[in-house]
């Protein structure tokens, strides 16, 4: 496997982590309605950090 490959896999694993632990965090916020917007806020940073990981490596992959 080639560098630019390993690279893109991680940056794809780690964006798919960082897309989970946010969608958990705004379902579990839901469910208990004791989560502050804060936390609301965290989550949300977290799926657009994960969205662009993935972008990226799904860019860097291609070329």
């Amino acid at each position: 496997m080639k560098k630019v490959e390993r690279r893109a896999d991680t940056a794809r694993i780690a964006g798919t982590m960082a897309i989970v632990t946010g969608l958990l965090i705004t379902l579990v916020g839901l469910a208990t309605d004791a989560t502050p917007a804060k936390g609301y806020f965290f989550a949300g940073m977290l799926v657009v950090i994960g969205s662009g990981l993935r972008l990226e490596a799904a860019i860097s992959r291609r070329q």
